[in-house]
């Protein structure tokens, strides 16, 4: 075993943590960040249907290098906006088991500027 496998087991472990105590529904959706090194994806589940209602990324964007902070934000209003189309106003932050730091804070930060509640 090498230490990114053990980080990424590490990470998992935490993500599981977190979703035994947090759930979506289809009035107050769960807002999953994953991030990679290249690109980071945010998407609203509804986990008592087991859908996705709406997801945003720096792929969709078109983002060139979409490992940076303002790539992020970006997604955050992305993701926020299409939720509030749908009349849709809070949200469950799901981390994804990642730091709440960085680009994760961003996203988030960039989705409550829109006006998202979480």
């Amino acid at each position: 075993m090498n230490k990114h496998s053990n980080r990424s087991k590490a990470r998992k472990a935490r993500h599981f943590r977190i979703r035994k105590k947090i759930s979506g529904s289809s009035e107050r959706p769960r807002l999953v960040v994953f991030r990679s090194n290249l690109h980071i994806y945010a998407q609203a589940v509804d986990d008592t249907q087991g859908i996705t209602l709406e997801s945003s990324s720096t792929l969709q964007l078109k983002k060139k290098n979409g490992a940076t902070k303002e790539s992020a934000t970006e997604v955050g209003v992305d993701v926020a906006q299409k939720l509030l189309n749908r009349s849709i106003d809070e949200v469950v932050f799901d981390r994804g088991g990642y730091p709440f730091h960085g680009r994760v804070k961003s996203l988030a930060e960039g989705a409550r500027k829109q006006g998202l509640k979480f």
